[in-house]
């Protein structure tokens, strides 16, 4: 007999993505982590040309995140955390895609809030979805 409770269910079961390992849905840690990375880069480069401006810094970060997400599958921090970003059914988020959820990320309030499957608003605008590599 099986039943359907909350604690059968987890993060990234209605997308039809596995459980845990590649293709899940990637944790927080691992979020936070790659976030760090690529908040740090964007730091250094804005204290190498910038003196350290705060548009400048999220600039950076902000263009990191358009460019390698279409490119690599995730910025650079996505990618040493060990995840990609996905289109929310699987494949290339494209171009308009990584636009979309990057001003969404800057903006901080749409990535703090989370639906059951720990998408932030930015990625469930986007249509996207971050995983495990």
């Amino acid at each position: 007999m099986t039943s359907s409770t909350a604690d059968e269910t987890y993060p990234g079961q209605r997308l039809g993505l596995p459980r845990e390992g590649s293709g899940s849905v990637a944790r927080v840690p691992r979020r936070l982590a790659g976030l760090a990375i690529d908040w740090l880069a964007a730091v250094v480069i804005s204290i190498a040309f910038f003196q350290y401006d705060a548009i400048a810094t999220m600039l950076v970060f902000a263009v990191v995140q358009i460019l390698f997400i279409p490119t690599i599958g995730g910025s650079p921090g996505h990618r040493l955390a060990g995840m990609r970003l996905q289109l929310q059914g699987s494949g290339w988020p494209g171009v308009w895609r990584p636009i979309v959820r990057t001003l969404l990320l800057v903006l901080v309030i749409p990535a703090v809030i989370w639906d059951g499957d720990q998408r932030g608003l930015h990625d469930r605008a986007a249509g996207t979805v971050l995983v495990r590599a």
